[in-house]
């Protein structure tokens, strides 16, 4: 009963983090800058590295780039989505693992936001085999900076709920 209780829950996430993808694509930003979201849906990837680890959230960020493709038809972004959602999952998990006497949650989103941007600028760059694009870099890493932090105080607030709620259901 576990398993099957596990299984549902991360599917639950990947829908949640489908859901906030979509609304988040229909949120007007009050600065202008092409390719800047307010990552709200990595609020679950970063929920579900605390509350599951690494593995599972893997799972939830490749499933939420692959159903949001199939949801929308934008093929050319599932590539921007994998690679930002990989590389900041790890970041993250390193950073939470490894130094989380350092970094609180939210220092661990700004860095998963961070790392998140890198991987999508150098997607960029890769496919338009132009390095001019790293020119746009700190621009979005400036911006990083604000939506990490947003996305890791939600974080806080979610995954110490969540761990509380949790525990009958997966210890029973």
């Amino acid at each position: 009963m576990k398993r099957i209780n596990k299984i549902i829950f991360l599917s639950l996430l990947v829908s949640i983090g489908l859901a906030l993808s979509v609304l988040e694509s229909s949120i007007p930003l009050p600065i202008v800058i092409p390719g800047a979201r307010l990552g709200l849906s990595n609020m679950v990837i970063l929920v579900t590295l605390v509350i599951f680890g690494l593995k599972e959230a893997m799972v939830v960020s490749i499933l939420k780039s692959v159903v949001l493709v199939l949801i929308t038809g934008s093929v050319s972004s599932l590539m921007y989505s994998l690679s930002g959602g990989i590389l900041s999952g790890i970041v993250m998990y390193i950073a939470y693992k490894y130094f989380s006497k350092i970094f609180s949650l939210i220092g661990v989103s700004i860095l998963g936001a961070v790392g998140h941007n890198i991987a999508q600028v150098s997607t960029a760059v890769y496919i338009m085999s132009n390095l001019r694009i790293y020119s746009y870099l700190p621009i979005l890493l400036i911006t990083s900076l604000f939506t990490g932090y947003f996305v890791g105080l939600s974080s806080i607030f979610i995954s110490k709920n969540l761990k509380k709620g949790l525990s009958h259901i997966f210890n029973a």
